[in-house]
C-alpha cells in the first residue's frame, strides 16, 4: 500500500512542516503576526492531502500548513501570508497565516477560510449542496477528476468548535440531504486554555450519532499509516455512494496554541510530555526504518526539508510589502449592470402589487438561468412563502429549486457562500427581519469578507430576501427595521425598494450583481393594504427591465419657484417613509421635493447633494429607531458635505426609541412616524 515514494514523500512534508514551525519560533521578532503550528497534527493531514484531486474542494483551518504543503502548496507561498507580503497567492497580506483561498486548477479548491471558530462548516457544506445539486441537474458546471472522479468536499474542524451551534446546522443538513461531505474532526484536546472536560460532554465521534445518516470513522490521527488508511475509506466511500462521513482524529498538540497565547501560559510538563509520547514525526521515522530505509536516506531528507525552509524564508523576508494603495481593492467584484434597461412601463400593462411584482422576477430568473436556486422556511410547494412570495415556484421548477429548509437562519445565509463558489446563484430567504440575527454570524464573517480576503477569488454572489417592518399588530418579533444593523457589515449591498416597478427591475440588478444583497422588502408595502399605500402597485416592468443599485429617484418634485424663494423642504426617505413624505407634502403644494433612495448601499449621494443643495432644508425620513440610525449617519453626511449651503439644520424623523415595536395598535402608533407627524416637522422647517 504505501510505496517508498509515498513514504518519503511524507516523511519529508512531515519534516518540512517541523522545519518551518521551529523557524518562526525561533525569529519571533520577524515573525511578527499571529499564526498557528501543525505541530502534531501532521500525520492526519498528510494522509488526507496526498489522496485529494483537483476537482475536489477543501476547507482547512488555521493549524493546517502541513495540509497546504501536501496538496501542492510551497514553503514560499505560504511564508508570504505569514509575513503578509504583496505576493500572499491567499488574501494579498490582509489574512493570517494558514487561511487560504485558491482557484489554483491543479489543486483542490478553497474558499474564503475565517477565523471564526467552526463557521467555516455552513459555507463548505453549501459547496458539498451546490455539487449535489449540479450532479442531480447534469449541468455543464460540474467539475470531474481525470478519470471521471466525482467532488470530494472535506471541512476541516478543531474539535472544541463542534460545540458551535452553526456546525450543529450543517451537520443536520449534509445528514438530512445526504451530501458528498466529510467532516474532519482533529481533536487535541484543548480549545486554547479549555480542557475537553470542561467544555464538552462528548467527543465528536460520539456527538456524530445525534445525525441520522451521519457516518462516523475514528482514528489515531498520529498515526500516518493508520490515518491514510481511514481517509482513504472515508474519501472512497464519499466519492461513490454520495454520503456525508465524519472522522474523528484524535492528535497531541505539540506547539502553542498560536504564536499569540504560549503553551507556557497554561499547559504543565506534565500534560506536554503526555502529547508528546504520541508525536507523529519519530513515529513516522521508525516506519520508515521498518520498512527498509536507512539513517542517511532519512537524514538526507531532513537536510534537504531544513535547507528548503530556511531558503524560501529568506525570499519571503526580501519580498515586497503591499502597496497602502491596494487596500480598498476587492471589496465588490464590479457589477455588469451600469445603466437602467427595459421597459419600465410597458404599454398597455396592467398594474402588480409588489410582492407578486418580486415573485415574477424571480420566476423570469429561474426561467432563464437553470443555476438559479431558492430556499428558505416555508419558501418551498405547500404554502409558497408566508407572504406568498414564493407561490407555485417549486411547482413550476422542481423541489431541487425551490425548497424549504429548517429553522436555520445560519445555514440559509452562510450556505450561499459554498453555492455561489460552485457557480450558482442562491435567491434565500429569512422569514422575518427580527429573526436574521441567528445568520449574522454568517453574513459578518464568512460572506462579507469573502471577496475581499481572498483577493477577489471568491465574491459570493447572493440575494437575500427579508421581509421588514411594522404595521397593523405585528408585534415585536416581526416588525424590526434592521438597516442599521446591516449597514454596519462593510461588503454587502443593501435594497429597500417601495413599489412594484422597483423591486422588480432591483431583482434582476441584484441577480446579476456578484456580490452579495439583501433585498430590504416591507410586509405593508406587499399587497398595498396600508392607507395611503395604494401607488406601490405600478404598471408591471416588462421581463428585460433592470435597475441598477445605488440610483435614487425624485418621486415629487418642487416648484422652481418656490425653490428660488427658498420656501421648500427636500425629504430623503425610503420604504413607507415614501408614503408618509407624500401624504404629508399635499398639505404643501409645490413646496416639497421627496427621493426615494431605493438602494441604501450603494447610496446615490449625488442625487442627494444634489436636491439638498438646491433646497437648502432637508428632512430624512425613516422607519427606524432613530438613535445611533442610518438616518442620523447619513443627516451628518449631508450636513459635512452640504453645509454652506443650508438654511437650516438637517433633520431627522424615525421611530421612537424602543427595543421592539409593541403589538397594541394604539402603542405601535405611538412609535412610528405616520404623515401627520412627518407634516408637523415640515411645517416647522418651512417656517424657519
Amino acid at each position: 500500500m504505501f510505496d517508498t515514494g509515498t513514504l518519503a514523500k511524507a516523511y519529508h512534508l512531515m519534516a518540512l512542516t517541523r522545519c518551518m514551525s521551529d523557524m518562526y519560533d525561533n525569529n519571533r521578532q520577524v515573525c511578527k503576526y499571529v499564526h498557528a503550528s501543525a505541530k502534531g497534527h501532521e500525520a492526519i493531514q498528510i494522509a488526507t492531502g496526498l489522496q485529494l484531486l483537483p476537482c475536489d474542494f477543501i476547507s482547512p483551518y488555521y493549524r493546517e500548513d502541513c495540509l497546504l504543503l501536501t496538496i501542492g502548496f510551497t514553503p514560499y507561498q505560504l511564508m508570504l501570508q505569514l509575513l503578509a507580503k504583496a505576493g500572499d497567492p491567499f488574501s494579498g497580506g490582509r489574512s493570517y497565516y494558514s487561511h487560504p483561498s485558491s482557484k489554483e486548477k491543479d489543486k483542490p479548491q478553497i474558499i474564503h477560510q475565517s477565523s471564526a471558530t467552526g463557521m467555516q462548516a455552513i459555507p463548505t457544506t453549501g459547496i458539498a449542496q451546490g455539487i449535489q445539486y449540479l450532479e442531480f441537474t447534469n449541468s455543464s458546471l460540474l467539475q470531474k477528476g481525470e478519470s471521471n472522479q466525482s467532488s470530494v468536499v472535506i471541512c476541516s474542524l478543531g474539535d472544541s468548535s463542534m460545540t458551535e451551534g452553526e456546525v450543529s446546522e450543517a451537520l443536520q443538513f449534509a445528514a438530512l440531504k445526504q451530501l458528498p461531505i466529510i467532516y474532519l474532526v482533529q481533536d487535541n484536546n484543548w480549545g486554547i486554555s479549555v480542557t475537553a472536560e470542561e467544555s464538552r460532554a462528548m467527543n465528536a465521534f460520539e456527538f456524530a450519532d445525534g445525525f441520522k445518516g451521519l457516518n462516523k470513522l475514528q482514528v489515531d490521527g498520529s498515526d500516518f499509516m493508520k490515518s491514510y488508511e481511514i481517509m482513504q475509506k472515508a474519501i472512497e466511500y464519499v466519492r461513490s455512494e454520495r454520503s456525508p462521513v465524519l472522522v474523528h482524529a484524535l492528535v497531541p498538540l505539540l506547539s502553542h496554541h498560536t504564536s499569540g497565547v504560549r503553551k507556557e501560559f497554561y499547559r504543565s510538563k506534565e500534560d506536554l510530555a503526555e502529547h508528546f509520547k504520541r508525536d507523529p514525526y519519530p513515529k513516522l521515522r521508525s516506519f520508515l526504518i521498518s520498512k527498509g530505509f536507512n539513517e542517511e536516506e532519512i537524514n538526507e531528507i531532513e537536510v534537504k526539508a531544513k535547507t528548503e525552509s530556511q531558503q524560501a524564508f529568506q525570499q519571503a523576508i526580501a519580498a515586497e510589502e503591499p502597496s497602502p494603495a491596494t487596500v480598498i481593492d476587492h471589496v465588490f467584484e464590479e457589477t455588469p449592470v451600469k445603466e437602467e434597461q427595459g421597459t419600465r412601463q410597458p404599454q398597455n400593462g396592467e398594474k402588480i402589487i409588489m410582492v407578486d411584482a418580486a415573485l415574477h422576477a424571480i420566476e423570469e430568473l429561474m426561467q432563464q438561468h437553470p443555476e438559479c436556486l431558492f430556499y428558505g422556511q416555508d419558501v418551498g410547494k405547500r404554502l409558497g412563502g408566508v407572504f406568498r412570495e414564493a407561490a407555485l415556484l417549486a411547482e413550476k421548477f422542481g423541489e431541487h429549486r425551490v425548497f424549504n429548509t429548517a429553522i436555520q437562519e445560519a445555514y440559509i445565509i452562510g450556505s450561499t457562500v459554498g453555492l455561489s463558489a460552485v457557480g450558482l446563484k442562491p435567491i434565500v430567504e429569512v422569514q422575518f427581519a427580527d429573526y436574521i440575527y441567528p445568520g449574522i454570524n454568517q453574513l459578518v464573517c464568512e460572506l462579507s469578507k469573502s471577496c475581499y480576503l481572498t483577493n477577489g477569488k471568491y465574491p459570493v454572489s447572493m440575494i437575500l430576501r427579508v421581509p421588514v417592518g411594522a404595521y397593523g399588530g405585528g408585534g415585536p418579533y416581526h416588525s424590526g427595521s434592521i438597516e442599521t444593523t446591516l449597514l454596519s457589515i462593510k461588503g454587502i449591498k443593501i435594497c429597500y425598494p417601495s413599489n412594484s416597478a422597483d423591486i422588480k427591475g432591483l431583482m434582476k440588478a441584484a441577480y446579476y450583481d456578484p456580490n452579495p444583497v439583501v433585498m430590504l422588502e416591507h410586509k405593508g408595502l406587499y399587497w398595498s393594504k396600508v392607507p395611503g399605500t395604494e401607488e406601490a402597485k405600478t404598471i408591471e416592468p416588462s421581463k428585460d427591465y433592470i435597475l441598477p443599485l445605488g440610483k435614487a429617484n425624485i418621486i415629487l418634485y418642487a416648484d422652481a419657484d418656490k425653490t428660488r424663494n427658498g420656501e421648500t423642504v427636500c425629504v430623503v426617505t425610503y420604504g413607507m417613509g415614501v408614503y408618509w413624505a407624500k401624504a404629508a407634502a399635499a398639505g404643501f403644494p409645490g413646496q416639497i421635493e421627496i427621493i426615494d433612495l431605493r438602494t441604501l448601499y450603494p447610496l446615490d449621494e449625488e442625487l442627494i447633494f444634489e436636491s439638498v443643495t438646491k433646497h437648502g432644508k432637508c428632512l430624512v425620513l425613516s422607519e427606524e429607531q432613530q438613535n445611533n440610525s442610518f438616518s442620523e449617519a447619513l443627516a451628518h453626511r449631508i450636513t459635512h458635505n452640504c453645509f454652506q449651503f443650508l438654511d437650516c439644520k438637517v433633520e431627522v424623523a424615525g421611530a421612537l426609541n424602543l427595543p421592539a415595536v409593541p403589538i397594541n395598535f394604539g402603542l405601535e402608533a405611538a412609535m412610528l412616524p405616520n404623515a401627520e407627524k412627518a407634516k408637523k416637522r415640515l411645517e416647522k422647517m418651512l417656517a424657519w
